[in-house]
């Protein structure tokens, strides 16, 4: 594989990503690895004719999950090349199809593009739990869910009372704690006592409107290898899940 880096950081992270991944998979294209100074900008790969971009920030760059995470995004760059459903069905095509004629918050929509997302990261990290351990990928996500469970907002002790601080959404938190669950029992990474329950029965207590459950076996069960037609009605079913059928009393209404 060529994998070059391009920035002021350690290269032996992305070098042994890419040797570990060079165990089971390879890439036709080669890899540019983009270090970006801002701590805000996520990883995530770009694909193009010629490379796949793999882009990091500086922060996550000299971590000590940046093997990791750059495992992960080698991962994304193998389901484009193999032209994998979930990463070239249209999102924007699926939600048309679960939310037509419904009414849906702003919010809501932008947290169907994260479920989404989370989809895409099923399949990667498939390949990503197939190449190297599973047990930091455990800890990361505790720590993101804790996180966030911590940051939820607070409300006034009146039952009447609106929330007061913006901190994390609760209903997205809840989606998010089933795609930890989900990752770890496809994978059977952890046991029926660990923290990651707590902090999911936690965050599905903050957003009653969510079914963290069903969230889960969605996401666990997805098909390993899907038709372009199987994978749309998998993703046009997690948005509805989430901004059509949570809304007991009708569609909401929008921003």
């Amino acid at each position: 594989m060529d994998i070059r880096v391009r920035g002021s950081v350690p290269p032996d992270p992305f070098l042994g990503a890419a040797s570990l991944f060079e165990t089971e998979r390879d890439l036709s294209l080669p890899v540019e690895v983009r270090v970006r100074d801002s701590p805000e900008e996520r990883t995530w790969a770009g694909h193009y004719d010629d490379r796949h971009v793999l882009n990091i920030s500086r922060q996550a760059a000299t971590s000590a999950m940046a093997r990791e995470l750059a495992l992960h995004e080698l991962s994304h760059m193998a389901r484009y090349e193999e032209s994998h459903p979930s990463h070239h069905q249209s999102t924007d095509e699926a939600l048309f199809l679960a939310l037509s004629g419904a009414s849906v918050e702003r919010r809501k929509l932008t947290h169907c593009y994260q479920i989404a997302n989370h989809m895409k990261d099923v399949y990667a990290d498939d390949i990503t739990l197939s190449v190297g351990p599973g047990g930091k990928l455990v800890t990361f996500l505790e720590s993101r869910l804790a996180a966030a469970v911590a940051d939820r907002p607070r409300a006034r002790p009146r039952p009447e009372s609106r929330r007061l601080t913006a901190g994390s959404d609760p209903d997205i938190t809840a989606v998010n704690a089933a795609f930890a669950l989900a990752m770890c029992e496809r994978h059977d990474l952890v046991d029926d006592d660990h923290r990651l329950y707590d902090l999911a029965h936690a965050a599905a207590d903050d957003a009653p409107d969510v079914d963290v459950s069903a969230f889960t076996r969605l996401f666990r069960s997805l098909a390993e290898d899907p038709s372009e037609s199987e994978y749309r009605k998998a993703l046009v079913d997690a948005a509805r899940l989430y901004a059509v059928d949570a809304d007991a009393g009708g569609p909401a209404a929008a921003d």
